[in-house]
């Protein structure tokens, strides 16, 4: 499974006198269904079938993204995938994510609560015995996390280049923690001096906080290079305050941000990108409002491919289990 190099843009609109604001298009990962989903899933994928798997069993909310993602190119690839999905609120991107994945063939076992989730999922592997790998939530194991290695080789190979000049910061959402391990460890491993700035959209923000950390150490001792760790760790900022409510609630920040992204030809989603989106645009605020020159980027890991190639055949809400519309918040 190969990874296209994703573009830079330069964009002008947002941007203010002596802070330029930048995008890597990670949304443009795969013509079917990109986002940063698709970086991890080349390294999963290749590990499952070096296992000998031939089956998937992964887990996330209703409408994750990972989830969605692992059964398209899961399926494409050959193998069978379950998942075991947890309530998050309503909209209609968590809805038709969800009837995607239907379509797609996805084994769907529904969980009320986290509380319930390592019982399920037990019970699943349990199930599927034999020739069956775990995919940890998000992809974000060390495995997973290794496809952003690879997005900061990607990027300080642009730099160099001249395709942009060298971020100050990287603004980019952190979820379940693996992009942003990645990230700084390959930013470490290729010298770059940019910051992070690891935006949360899951709780509990400062667990999140400390397991992306963990996985860091993990992804460095991996690949043999520890005495990264210290430079990779320092890079990054964890921002909470764009969170909200919680998990898949949207802001009001957000939902100006995903406005202002639209305008510029963005696609962004409440629950992720939107909330990432909004903390970028504050860091160029607030570095014009001190007049330091700045380069500021923003790491698009939404998929932008259109989802209706993938609701083909998909059922209506109305006929989803109802088991599975029971986890719609």
């Amino acid at each position: 499974m190969k990874v296209p190099i994703t573009p830079l843009e330069h964009l002008v609109g947002l941007s203010r006198p002596g802070v330029d604001l930048w995008v890597k298009r990670d949304d443009l990962t795969s013509p079917l269904y990109g986002g940063n989903k698709v970086r991890k899933l080349a390294h999963l994928l290749a590990d499952a079938k070096a296992r000998g798997a031939r089956r998937l069993v992964t887990l996330g909310a209703v409408g994750s993204h990972h989830v969605l993602a692992t059964t398209v190119f899961g399926k494409q690839a050959g193998f069978d995938v379950a998942a075991v999905l947890v309530p998050q609120p309503r909209t209609t991107h968590v809805v038709d994510n969800v009837r995607a994945d239907i379509a797609q063939g996805l084994d769907v076992r529904a969980a009320s609560a986290w509380a319930l989730v390592p019982f399920l999922v037990l019970f699943v592997l349990k199930a599927f015995a034999r020739d069956t790998l775990f995919i940890t939530v998000g992809g974000s194991n060390v495995e997973g996390s290794l496809g952003y290695v690879d997005a900061a080789r990607e990027l300080a190979a642009q730099v160099r280049a001249g395709e942009m000049p060298e971020p100050d910061v990287i603004v980019v959402a952190c979820g379940s923690g693996g992009t942003v391990a990645g990230l700084a460890a390959g930013l470490a491993l290729e010298g770059m001096a940019s910051r992070i700035l690891a935006v949360s959209v899951s709780t509990p923000p400062r667990v999140v906080s400390f397991l992306t950390r963990r996985l860091t150490r993990k992804v460095l001792r991996r690949l043999g290079e520890s005495r990264h760790i210290a430079s990779a760790l320092a890079r990054i900022e964890f921002e909470h305050r764009y969170l909200g409510e919680g998990y898949g609630y949207p802001t009001l920040e957000g939902a100006e941000a995903l406005a202002l992204a639209a305008a510029n030809g963005l696609k962004l989603d409440p629950t992720y990108t939107a909330k990432t989106f909004a903390a970028a645009l504050a860091r160029v605020r607030a570095y014009a409002d001190a007049g330091e020159k700045r380069t500021v980027l923003y790491l698009n890991t939404l998929s932008s491919a259109p989802l209706a190639p993938l609701l083909t055949s998909a059922p209506n809400e109305g006929d989803i289990p109802l088991s599975v519309r029971a986890l719609f918040r």
